[in-house]
């Protein structure tokens, strides 16, 4: 799983999951996985992320080196 908080970022924004994926050009399933850490958004994606959600890559998909190494 990868951790993120894209969930936390685009409610706080008050976006649907759907809201968010036609504003990034992908799909809400894809946006749902990101979400749950079953899917690792590109960059590229994850730069569109946080510019619809108006926060910056540290904020949204920073993983502090300690919890990276929960999940393992």
């Amino acid at each position: 799983m990868v951790k993120n908080k894209v969930k936390l970022a685009r409610v706080q924004v008050d976006l649907t999951q759907q809201q968010l994926a036609e504003e990034v050009g992908v799909t809400r399933q894809t946006i749902s996985l990101i979400e749950k850490g079953k899917y690792n958004p590109t960059l590229k994606l994850c730069l569109a992320i946080c510019y619809a959600v108006n926060k910056t890559l540290d904020e949204v998909f920073w993983v502090p080196e300690e919890e990276k190494h929960e999940e393992d």
